[in-house]
């Protein structure tokens, strides 16, 4: 007997760790109006950091069953539950067999197919701050906080030779745990690059300090470790110094954004260009919403900016 509700409409769940904190539960009314998605709703669903994988497949297979739930976004349990769960599947995007994650699940036909949307919503993101071809230019480094999905989505976007001179210097990945670096590093062996990667294990956010100062002028400094909105706190601490025109990324736009905090102080005198994760989190629900209810959604334009605009509007920001 699952302890879910079945649905009675169109149903997308949110799962995660305080969904109910999001601006997703305000911004999907408005946005289902615009798109036309009639009385579908959005539900969340939330699990404990590393989670017992038997909540996860319980969670999983009542969205396969039941016939109004649509299917659903994943954050910070991509991977976790990806493992817990990769059996139940029918259809496992190439994507996500790569990375061994679920960002989202949706069903066409009568089957469940797990997709990882990351590489394309964390692109599409930083393709558009950074402009077209920000590594060419600039030789910078990519340094980027926590070996989860995230940071493997957007080290596979921005290494790749495919991307020809537009790659990063070298990247640096940090993450608290050895097994999260061992992962991302076995990811990493399998994609076709010539960028050099350095992993290194960061308990204390001193040893991501000492990181920095190794960067070149103008890198890219990534918080994508959760802290400051899944957990309190900043994975670097007070004492840092960023990089010279570094680009200052916060995946998070919410939560107490500490790490922002710190670059802020720094702004003027390192001459910092600073980004939250308000685009990510954009790009990253409208990539989702378009495959759970198989329409078309704009990446760019007059249109995405009109959904760009209503989300503001119903978030309040």
């Amino acid at each position: 007997m699952s302890k879910y509700e079945p649905a009675t409409k169109p149903t997308l769940y949110f799962i995660g760790v305080t969904t109910g904190k999001s601006s997703i539960m305000k911004v999907f009314p408005a946005w289902a109006e615009y798109l036309g998605l009639k009385d579908a709703v959005i539900k969340g669903m939330d699990f404990k950091l590393h989670d017992d994988p038997a909540a996860y497949r319980e969670a999983v297979a009542f969205i396969r069953d039941d016939p109004m739930s649509m299917g659903a976004l994943v954050t910070t349990h991509k991977i976790d539950l990806f493992a817990a769960c990769k059996d139940m599947f029918d259809v496992i995007d190439p994507h996500a067999r790569l990375m061994d994650e679920t960002s989202c699940i949706s069903k066409i036909d009568g089957k469940l197919i797990c997709h990882a949307k990351d590489p394309i919503s964390s692109g599409l993101s930083i393709d558009g701050f950074l402009g077209e071809n920000y590594f060419a230019e600039t030789g910078a480094d990519l340094f980027s906080m926590g070996a989860g999905g995230s940071t493997i989505a957007l080290t596979w976007h921005l290494m790749r030779r495919s991307r020809g001179d537009n790659v990063p210097g070298r990247i640096v990945v940090s993450n608290r745990s050895q097994h999260r670096l061992d992962e991302i590093r076995r990811i990493h062996a399998e994609v076709a690059t010539d960028v050099p990667i350095e992993y290194v294990l960061a308990p204390k956010p001193e040893d991501n300090d000492a990181v920095l100062p190794t960067l070149k002028p103008g890198s890219l400094v990534i918080n994508a470790t959760g802290l400051g909105k899944d957990a309190p706190g900043s994975p670097l601490s007070n004492a840092c110094v960023f990089p010279k025109k570094a680009v200052v990324w916060d995946l998070n736009y919410r939560g107490d954004l500490i790490f922002l905090d710190q670059a802020r102080d720094q702004q003027v005198e390192r001459d910092l260009q600073i980004v939250d994760g308000w685009t990510y989190f954009l790009h990253g629900w409208t990539q989702v919403i378009a495959e759970v209810f198989h329409i078309d959604i704009p990446t760019s334009g007059p249109s995405f900016d009109k959904i760009s605009e209503i989300a503001l509007k119903a978030a309040g920001r």
